[in-house]
């Protein structure tokens, strides 16, 4: 029982003897500052994102071809809208998206490829874009029919 209370008390010992500075004269003011300007930016709310359409229908193509099409996007928000990565469901789709921000009321173009090659049938593939919005990934789809080749 004795070790118990020496114990005890040498750890009231070091908690007082560890808070005995002041902890506000640790804050360093620039970091404030940036936090400050975060925190301003912050309550103007985030990036909203609009699109001219979410789905492309190519129609109906011959194997083998390839699609290029585009999706406008356009920022409806108030502080700059930012697509950090564009992925597709699949390999035979290449997206290609704006690496500048975005300014508010501002559009810019999502751009994709879409290869054939070896798909037949309907097709359904997805452009996934992962951005600063609320809902942080949009998803945008391409569908049509590929015949096979004669």
């Amino acid at each position: 029982m004795r070790k118990y209370s020496i114990l005890g008390i040498v750890l009231l010992s070091l908690a007082f003897v560890a808070c005995k500075d002041n902890a506000t004269s640790k804050i360093d003011a620039t970091n404030l500052e940036t936090a400050k300007e975060r925190d301003a930016k912050i309550s103007l709310g985030s990036a909203i994102i609009a699109f001219d359409k979410t789905e492309y229908d190519f129609g109906t193509i011959n194997e083998g071809d390839v699609v290029d099409g585009a999706f406008t996007v356009s920022n409806k928000g108030k502080t700059d809208l930012i697509i950090t990565d564009a992925s597709a469901s699949c390999g035979c789709t290449v997206p290609e998206w704006p690496k500048d921000a975005i300014k508010p009321g501002d559009s810019a173009i999502v751009k994709f490829s879409f290869n054939s090659r070896g798909k037949t049938g309907k097709q359904s593939k997805t452009i996934t874009l992962k951005t600063n919005t609320e809902n942080v990934t949009e998803t945008l789809r391409i569908a049509g029919t590929v015949t096979p080749k004669s």
